[in-house]
């Protein structure tokens, strides 16, 4: 029979083929956020900077007139942090590699000596506890080296109710005998996405902060929003079902007078309900509550380390904590959403129509009072006239972007803050922040050369500020006492020009917005998201024309209506190559004469006007500017997916899930799951081809990737609808206001499969088989990428099976395996090649087997890390860190980072 919905999207494959960029691919970028960069040995003698596009950690000495780098030290992929636990050992967190190298800063050469594993995307470390013996890391709660690896539920994806913030904690004198180490707790803390740490000056109490932790805002979905706009009474989403308040807000057409399409409500709590900008209580449709935990203390002291407190309200996104050692208040450095107001674009002063053009995400220090409870928000940019849309050079003179790292100093009187979004280091008076009268001032300013100061140890003896400068990957010192830059000493960077001169435009909200406050980072945190949704249409906009072809019947509305409702924030991870963007498909090239709707370079140029309507900035910015945020853009990448097996196999459920996915035609018209959403890693494409469909909701939106499907999970709760009435139930507090689907309406994978566009012959086994394969969906690079394990004198077989599972994956061409240890009293680098041997860093080295490097491990002092990494960049990695053709090992400069 023939099959119109097939023929039509096979015409639309034919006729539009996605562009793809093609890029240099010995380095890629994750954008990790750093969250403990840089730290002084306890002596003081010596500084410790993590260099994260480099992997290393670099040892200054501090005993010159300036510092001097002394050693260079390959820890794991992506290092985030770095803590001091004696003069003889530091502690890296590798976000990227899942683990925790411990490097002898005490041997000649300093090595890596052993590597702990933990959950995925570990983010920061400090010690406590006896003797500040213990370490405590965050991390996700899942990953394939994590406690919970259920085969039918890794990660606890499907369960509700549970913390999704966890903290491992190491005894630092007892790591076990496992080879990734043995942690003596892993705790879970009622957050997610966990983020940065602070432990007090005694070591009995340990902060953890939750890095995205939401506003205590969710969505109201479509189909519980009551039809016809504001003039809607109340009615029952569904028969007998709850009843809704009644319909959207005004307005409710755009200046064309064309109605919008049914949409969301983002509400937000006040304490005593679920309230929208009219302050009706949507309670009644929301079946969750949101606790907003955003900080929890734990007591290090005891024999179980135990949470003792939790503080909610502190903020939307956590950068940083810190102590004020006298006055023991907790400070945490953070941003808060203004996203349940609607809109972006100018408005008139006093129009009754919103927008949040300029005040997307407030810059902010929360303090906390340990002793009361207390907890005092302390805006940093309260100089900001929000109504004034487009404001002064002075204004945004004044203002710190994107707070992330703090200092204290010993007397407790001052507060150093890194602004990474403005370029500097503001001093701060603490006793006007405890009291909230601080008041911004660019006397309190110190500029960073380089840009995007990313963290910073205080040495006071010296009179010193070391600062990481994230945008150049230099160190720069400042004299504290001068409020001057003394010196800046660039480490060495892989990273292409183009990164790093985009990168300054996609965070420096000093010169892309008009009042100094946001920028893109302040949604698409460290080029990913935020985790919650907004409402960015503008109803003074015409229709625009959709011109990206349809897959599946042309029903509803095709064009694009200016008032979109609700939607999530989108990575930027991994975009290039998937056609047009946003959820609808709207930033697109495809109306411009001789354009190409799929082109995703091109519809990346289509944000430019957003630095007006969003940020208030006067005019869009330059096209030079603009061409090195979108090559900057392309090239942000994805993590590879904790859920996936680390040998990219599949569990019964996964597998029968992707046997359902790409076999059985499911959806509504004849096709199968994979026939829109397929798999070509030629392409980068990861479940979209990048057209559109309107089979769910009558609505133009692009396919959307699967990739990243397992960060949505944790919502759990909404009203019952049609696709499933028996669902209904509250389900208490959970971490996440929002879902899956564009707007995050749909709390579950499985609520999302039960929508009537897809067909099932056991429903209830199918959906979660799906539910499961999503969860483990391919993404760009394979699960083995990162992951590491050090050998030594004893090595166990467990050891040997990991080694054997990472040389396996690379010679499958899943990854590169580097190895690097010391050998005979000199750091070294091998490769592993398509033959199996390893190649060294040096020409005056033979090609090592396996069986015989393993043997030097073993050998006294010679530990060996191995670690895969991405596909095309070992060589880099292992044997030519600059790619000057010459090996490290036969460099004949003494400057290590040649």
């Amino acid at each position: 029979m023939h099959n119109p919905f097939k023929a039509l999207f096979c015409l639309c494959i034919s006729a539009f083929i996605l562009p793809t960029t093609a890029f240099a691919e010995s380095y890629f970028n994750f954008e990790t956020h750093q969250f403990r960069p840089v730290a002084i040995s306890l002596s003081g003698n010596e500084l410790y900077v993590t260099n994260t596009p480099d992997n290393r950690l670099e040892i200054f000495d501090l005993t010159g007139t300036e510092p001097l780098l002394k050693s260079s030290v390959f820890v794991g992929l992506e290092p985030s942090a770095v803590a001091v636990r004696n003069n003889d050992e530091v502690w890296v967190v590798n976000n990227l590699s899942d683990s925790v190298s411990i490097v002898d800063v005490s041997a000649s050469p300093p090595r890596v000596t052993r590597t702990l594993l933990v959950g995925d995307e570990p983010r920061d470390i400090v010690f406590a506890g006896g003797n500040n013996q213990r370490a405590f890391i965050t991390a996700a709660h899942r990953g394939q080296n994590g406690p919970y690896v259920d085969a039918d539920n890794p990660g606890e994806l499907t369960t509700p109710g549970i913390g999704r913030s966890d903290v491992w904690v190491f005894d630092a004198n007892n790591l076990g005998k496992s080879p990734g180490g043995n942690a003596i707790y892993v705790l879970s803390f009622f957050g997610d996405s966990p983020g940065p740490l602070a432990a007090t000056p005694d070591g009995k109490t340990v902060y953890a902060g939750v890095f995205k932790s939401g506003n205590q805002t969710t969505i109201v979905g479509r189909v519980l929003v009551c039809p016809g706009g504001i003039d809607a009474k109340p009615c029952e989403t569904m028969r007998g079902g709850p009843v809704a308040p009644g319909g959207l807000p005004p307005p409710n057409a755009n200046t064309e007078g064309v109605p919008m399409p049914e949409a969301g409500l983002i509400v937000k709590w006040d304490g005593n309900g679920w309230k929208d900008e009219l302050d009706r209580d949507w309670s009644n449709v929301i079946s969750l509550d949101l606790p907003d935990l955003d900080v929890f203390a734990i007591d290090a002291s005891t024999n179980v380390p135990t949470q003792k407190a939790a503080y909610p309200g502190i903020g939307t996104i956590l950068y940083a904590m810190a102590i004020n050692p006298v006055t023991q208040q907790l400070y945490v450095a953070n941003t808060d959403a203004i996203n349940e107001v609607r809109f972006e674009g100018a408005r008139e002063k006093g129009s009754d129509i919103s927008t949040v053009m300029g005040h997307l995400h407030e810059s902010r220090i929360t303090i906390i009072d340990p002793a009361t409870g207390v907890v005092v928000p302390v805006h940093l940019n309260n100089h900001i006239d929000y109504d004034d849309l487009v404001a002064s050079k002075k204004t945004r003179s004044r203002s710190l972007s994107m707070p992330v790292a703090l200092a204290v100093t010993a007397d407790g009187k001052k507060v150093y803050v890194a602004a990474k979004g403005s370029d500097k280091i503001a001093v701060l008076d603490s006793k006007q922040l405890e009291s909230d009268s601080f008041r911004p001032s660019t006397r309190q300013h110190i500029a960073v050369p380089g840009g995007g100061p990313a963290g910073m140890a205080l040495d006071e003896s010296r009179q010193r500020l070391y600062v990481l400068s994230r945008f150049d990957n230099s160190l720069v010192v400042i004299n504290t006492r001068k409020k001057k830059v003394i010196t800046q000493l660039a480490m060495h960077n892989p990273e292409p020009a183009e990164i790093r001169l985009g990168r300054s435009l996609f965070f420096n909200a000093l010169e892309t917005s008009s009042n100094g406050e946001s920028s893109c980072a302040s949604c698409h945190v460290a080029g990913d998201k935020d985790e919650i949704a907004w409402d960015l249409g503008d109803p003074f906009e015409p229709m625009m024309k959709n011109p990206t072809p349809v897959v599946g019947p042309l029903m509803g509305m095709k064009d694009f209506h200016p008032m979109k409702g609700p939607m999530l924030t989108q990575t930027m991870r991994g975009i290039n190559g998937n056609g047009p963007l946003h959820w609808r498909g709207d930033r697109t090239a495809g109306n411009d004469p001789g354009g190409d709707p799929l082109d995703t370079e091109a519809a990346m140029y289509k944000f430019n006007e957003a630095f007006v309507s969003l940020m208030g900035r006067e005019e869009e910015l330059p096209n030079e500017q603009m061409r090195q945020l979108v090559d900057y853009s392309l090239r942000i990448m994805p993590p590879p997916n904790p859920i996936r097996a680390l040998d990219d196999s599949l569990t019964p459920m996964q597998a029968a899930g992707e046997k359902f996915y790409t076999t059985v035609r499911s959806v509504a018209g004849g096709v199968t799951c994979a026939y829109c959403h397929p798999v070509n890693r030629e392409r980068g494409q990861f479940g979209t081809i990048g057209l559109t469909t309107n089979v769910i909701g009558g609505r133009p939106f692009k396919i959307p990737s699967h990739r990243n499907t397992y960060e949505r999970a944790g919502m759990f709760g909404r009203a019952p609808s049609r696709s499933l009435p028996n669902n209904g139930q509250h389900m208490g507090p959970q971490i996440r206001g929002y879902g899956f689907t564009h707007d995050g309406g749909a709390d579950t994978v499985i609520r999302f499969a039960s929508y009537p566009a897809f067909r099932y012959t056991n429903p209830a086994l199918q959906r979660r088989q799906v539910e499961q394969y999503l969860f483990a969906f391919e993404s760009n690079f394979k699960p083995a990428v990162g992951q590491q394990i050090t050998m030594g004198k004893g090595i166990s077989d467990r050891a040997i099976n990991r080694f054997n599972l990472l040389a396996h994956q690379a010679l499958t061409g899943n990854a590169d395996l580097v190895a690097h240890g010391t050998i005979d009293g000199l750091a070294r680098g091998f490769l592993l090649s398509e033959s199996g041997v390893f190649k060294a860093d040096s020409a005056n080295m033979p090609e090592l087997t396996r069986q015989e490097l393993l043997a030097l491990a073993r050998t006294d002092d010679n530990f060996v890390t191995f670690t895969a990494v991405p596909k095309g960049t070992g060589s880099r990695i292992a044997l030519d860190r600059n790619e000057d053709g010459i090996l490290d090992g036969d460099e004949p400069s003494a400057d290590i980072s040649e």
